[in-house]
């Protein structure tokens, strides 16, 4: 392919190829330098100015008349496949027709299979390798030249007579002896995106209804069953049932039935259900448990699968515990799936009480701060879902910012408008906070110790917009580098503990970021999840708001972990005052109830692990710790770790 065409659309597909490199799981260190290559600009460690001004490029680019023309549909062959399987081989014909604008000489057009987790890339060069495209053309006058971009991103260049309007291109994806390997994550309508340079300047765009096709989960591996962490005697109570694949996707059509054993006495509840092809892998009964205890269900289903739920404490006393995940990602931007889908299965399959939605303001194709109709199907989505008092919806999006580090944004009313980091109007936290003051909204810092961008922490918090930090995700721990599960690519003193150790004061959530479709779970396909335990008995927006702002939450890494900590009848969030200028003192008391043995339970204050319990392998610790001499300033909190890694913090306990 001719090198200046080569060149000029690798700069302009630059965008998103960045995107795949730093927001996948795991990818890519953050650069160590302020400004990023060594730009003195303020920000983030690991700033990066000349993402931004890429991104304000990209946004301010009025396309040429013929970029971006014509149609596109999948069309079956004999031998192509009709439904992909996740992860699996496939072969798929994509047609494309040329617009009424025609492709001038030099132009192209752009096979951009979704670029996020594992579809194979396209290319044209080795028959026997995984991607190969066969290309065909109308007629022998057409001449085009093909080669691999960049990650999933095909470019056929117009290398003789211009196209002509209805000149038709099919590309044959996967035609070679390997096929074409399909997303890990099953989804509805995986995106073939294809975008045309009209006039060959350089610059293409996308055809919005590009074709997609659905990817159906693999084979049944894995039994979850989840139930509430709290519940009083007496009341009924949900149970989750859901057969998952390996990967966490749900949606296989199975047979068979579900037997639960070894129920505790008291418990009232079917034995066994049965699980049908309409029930998509899941269902969803009532049980009510008589006796005040810890309740453990254990079932085995199809296929030998087996599984044992998380702990569930029945008690007349103390808060319920409310699950959230409030941060993740869907196929409008970098994710997995549809709206609709994200918010069925954190209902339906991960059994959360409260959920959001964040998709990147301007990382996704299109950008969802300039695709007005895609933020509308998103609002759509959470005023359709949201039922007070069993299952809570928040919109939000994610502010994506490339030098100050990357915030979600919540709003607790059904409507909020979309500001995006690219727009120099909300460049910095402080213009984001501004914009958002009076509103129902929360923002929250996440994986703001390391890659993919650490947090600018010299912009103090707002206290009533940014009372807590996502402490933990899919992205590892930014707690602190002590902590189980330390995110990649950190920065030394960038941690949260660092930054409560600065005076700054926060309570804990752990969330997703999941890109799997999978909140709540995202555990399953990676090495670190995260949760928010919001203590409520409130389960409305209103209640979530109030308790998130008092910091009456707890973080996971994904275990739904029981945890009860206090400090005299100070709990978890609480600020005290100390006494005349002196000091406080008092018993702090930890009640901890995991799904898996627990290694240990930490005391952290003001900045260092000051006690530590061995618990030898119970499921259950209570403990109870003198605390003498706590000064204004100081803080302390709690965490508790399993012996396989999974692990909650408490928020903090702060003195004034």
């Amino acid at each position: 392919m001719r090198s200046d065409f080569d060149t000029s659309h690798r700069l302009r597909t630059t965008v998103l190829a960045t995107a795949v490199a730093l927001l996948a799981c795991g990818n890519g260190p953050a650069d160590s330098g302020a400004g990023g290559d060594g730009d003195a600009r303020p920000g983030s460690p690991g700033a990066r100015w000349d993402l931004l001004e890429m991104l304000r490029e990209d946004a301010a680019h009025k396309p040429h008349a013929a970029d971006g023309g014509g149609r596109a549909w999948l069309e079956r062959a004999e031998g192509d496949t009709e439904v992909a399987t996740a992860g699996r081989p496939g072969r798929f014909s994509i047609v494309y027709e040329v617009g009424p604008a025609g492709i001038a000489t030099g132009g192209g057009v752009f096979l951009q299979i979704s670029p996020f987790w594992g579809w194979s890339t396209p290319q044209v060069e080795v028959p026997d390798a995984p991607g190969f495209t066969e290309i065909e053309v109308d007629s022998e006058e057409m001449e085009l030249r093909a080669a691999t971009l960049d990650q999933q991103l095909l470019g056929l260049e117009v290398v003789g007579r211009p196209l002509a309007p209805g000149e038709q291109v099919r590309m044959t994806f996967g035609s070679g002896s390997w096929g074409a390997t399909a997303d890990t994550f099953a989804e509805k309508n995986s995106r073939f995106w294809i975008a045309v340079d009209g006039d060959g300047d350089g610059a293409h765009a996308f055809l919005l209804d590009s074709p997609g096709i659905d990817v159906r989960p693999g084979e049944p591996a894995r039994l979850q069953l989840t139930l509430p962490s709290i519940a009083r005697p007496g009341e009924a109570f949900p149970i989750v049932v859901a057969v998952l694949d390996a990967m966490g996707s749900a949606g296989a059509p199975v047979v068979g039935e579900v037997v639960f054993e070894e129920r505790p006495p008291g418990l009232e509840m079917p034995e066994r259900i049965v699980l049908t092809p309409e029930d998509e892998g899941h269902q969803t009964l009532n049980a009510v448990a008589h006796e005040a205890g810890v309740i453990r269900l254990r079932a085995r289903g199809p296929g030998e699968l087996a599984a044992e739920s998380n702990p569930l404490l029945v008690t007349a006393g103390g808060p319920r515990i409310l699950w959230g995940d409030l941060h993740g990602h869907s196929a409008l931007s970098d994710g997995t799936g549809t709206p609709e889908d994200y918010f069925r299965y954190a209902r339906d399959v991960a059994g959360l009480d409260v959920i959001a939605l964040t998709d990147h303001d301007h990382w996704g194709i299109p950008p969802l701060a300039s695709t007005p109709a895609n933020w509308q199907e998103i609002q759509r989505q959470v005023k359709r879902f949201h039922a007070p008092g069993r299952f809570v919806t928040l919109l939000g999006y994610e502010w994506t910012s490339w030098v100050y580090g990357h915030r979600h944004v919540l709003y607790f009313g059904d409507e909020g408008e979309v500001y995006s980091s690219v727009d120099a109007t909300y460049e910095s936290p402080s213009d984001l906070w501004k914009a958002l003051e009076g509103q129902p909204a929360l923002t929250f810092a996440h994986h703001s110790a390391g890659g993919p961008i650490a947090t600018d922490w010299t912009f103090p918090p707002d206290p009533v917009l940014e009372p807590l930090t996502e402490i933990v995700s899919v992205h590892g721990s930014s707690e602190a580098l002590d902590s189980p599960g330390v995110i990649y690519s950190a920065v030394p003193g960038n941690f949260v503990r660092d930054v409560l150790d600065r005076g700054y004061r926060f309570g804990f959530v752990g969330s997703g970021d999941s890109h799997d479709g999978h909140p709540g779970l995202t555990q399953i396909a990676g090495s670190s999840g995260g949760l928010a335990a919001i203590l409520s008995d409130d389960r409305t927006r209103e209640g979530v708001l109030k308790a998130l702002r008092a910091r009456r939450v707890y973080a996971t890494n994904g275990p739904r972990i029981v945890l009860r900590a206090a400090l005299g009848e100070h709990p978890m969030g609480s600020t005290i005052a100390a006494p005349g200028g002196g000091a406080v003192r008092g018993e702090l008391f930890v009640h901890a109830i995991a799904p898996d043995p627990i290694e240990r339970v930490d005391l952290i204050r003001s900045g260092e692990v000051v006690d530590f319990v061995a618990t030898e392998g119970l499921h259950e610790v209570v403990l109870q710790r003198p605390v003498e001499d706590l000064a204004s300033g100081e803080y302390l909190y709690v965490r508790v770790v399993q012996e396989n890694g999974g692990a909650a913090w408490s928020s903090p306990i702060y003195v004034e």
